[in-house]
């Protein structure tokens, strides 16, 4: 008996790929790294495994992660690691190929809106269809944007932060920023490099900001934590202690990028949606909604209520999902504007 291919949504983010296919819900939810032997070509690993792989490589081995800043960056490494989960995902069975949507930032340009289809047809699916990712987040939150009534999502992820203000199933406006989660981790680098003359690694930089790090520590909340490293003075392994205060210093530039964005989209907002999301206040989507008091700090800035939506980090993959629902009402392989277009129209279908 032939078996269909089933609709796959995947929040193709920079720090981590999560699948969802229709009628499972979320099937895989692993980091966006990739080890690849230099000398043959062979993917090594994927994944879990390939992350615990970043630094401790052999000269012949090395760990890749293929999408930078939202965007692919390696389209090779990229449409292999797809083709293992996407393979992963239909349990290796299916006979014909699935549909599959992708979510995107929405700042991206056509050039890389067409990569990562292309990339997603040679990695096995039958049809590639984008979703931007402040829309995939709030249908995924749950969101009635189906309503003329506005919305406003912050979707902090990895690679990008996306601001957008949603009214009747479609972005009214929207700002990408180049920034998420990544940027972070490399701040705090820098910071321990430039303050401890201590080395430290991409995995060490991401622990110490899911551990102490906070966006607007008080006295009640300040904590440290010991770190080691190589110190760059005598080469030698070297520990130190940092408080959460110091990474505060540390992220505070990009914090405050974050912020004045969502204050630019909140002054280009219409004033009767501004109203709406007076009342409604803002939602935060993404991994970086789990960094401590960022809710306090936007709020603060913004005099508006921060909601962080239920498990953050599935908002995108779980909307994607969702969308994927909407796919009957697509007659061939069309582009963002037309996906979009039928998102809503048909917004009405998931409420």
């Amino acid at each position: 008996m032939l078996h269909m291919g089933a609709d796959i949504g995947i929040d193709l983010g920079t720090a981590n790929i999560i699948v969802y296919v229709k009628g499972r819900g979320i099937v895989l939810k692993e980091p966006s790294v990739v080890a690849i032997d230099n000398s043959t070509g062979k993917v090594i690993a994927v994944g879990a495994k390939a992350r615990r792989m970043l630094g401790r490589t052999p000269g012949n081995i090395v760990a890749i992660r293929p999408l930078r800043d939202g965007v692919i960056a390696d389209y090779d490494v990229t449409e292999k690691m797809l083709r293992y989960f996407i393979g992963k995902a239909n349990g290796h069975r299916l006979v014909f190929k699935p549909r599959v949507m992708v979510c995107i930032p929405s700042g991206v340009t056509g050039v890389e809106e067409r990569a990562v289809k292309q990339a997603t047809i040679q990695a096995g699916a039958r049809r590639s269809y984008l979703i931007e990712e402040p829309l995939a987040a709030a249908l995924g939150a749950g969101l009635d944007i189906a309503q003329p009534g506005g919305t406003m999502v912050v979707d902090i992820g990895g690679g990008t932060t996306d601001v957008a203000v949603l009214s009747l199933g479609g972005i009214v406006i929207s700002r990408s920023l180049r920034l998420g989660g990544d940027k972070f981790d490399e701040a705090i680098v820098k910071y321990i490099r430039k303050e401890f003359n201590l080395a430290i690694g991409e995995r060490t930089g991401e622990e110490i900001k899911m551990e102490i790090a906070n966006a607007c520590p008080d006295e009640t909340s300040m904590v440290d934590m010991q770190v080691r490293g190589r110190d760059l003075l005598d080469g030698l392994p070297k520990a130190i202690t940092v408080t959460s205060c110091q990474i505060r210093d540390a992220i505070s530039e990009n914090l405050s990028l974050v912020v004045n964005t969502v204050k630019e989209v909140l002054e280009l907002t219409p004033p009767e949606l501004a109203a709406d999301i007076m009342d409604k206040g803002i939602v935060l989507t993404g991994g970086g909604a789990l960094l401590q008091d960022i809710d306090k700090l936007i709020a603060r800035e913004t005099g508006l209520n921060i909601i962080i939506a239920e498990d953050p980090l599935s908002c995108v993959a779980v909307g994607t999902g969702r969308a994927l629902t909407m796919l009957n009402v697509l007659k061939s392989q069309q582009n963002r504007k037309v996906v979009l277009k039928a998102i809503k129209s048909n917004a009405k279908q998931l409420y």
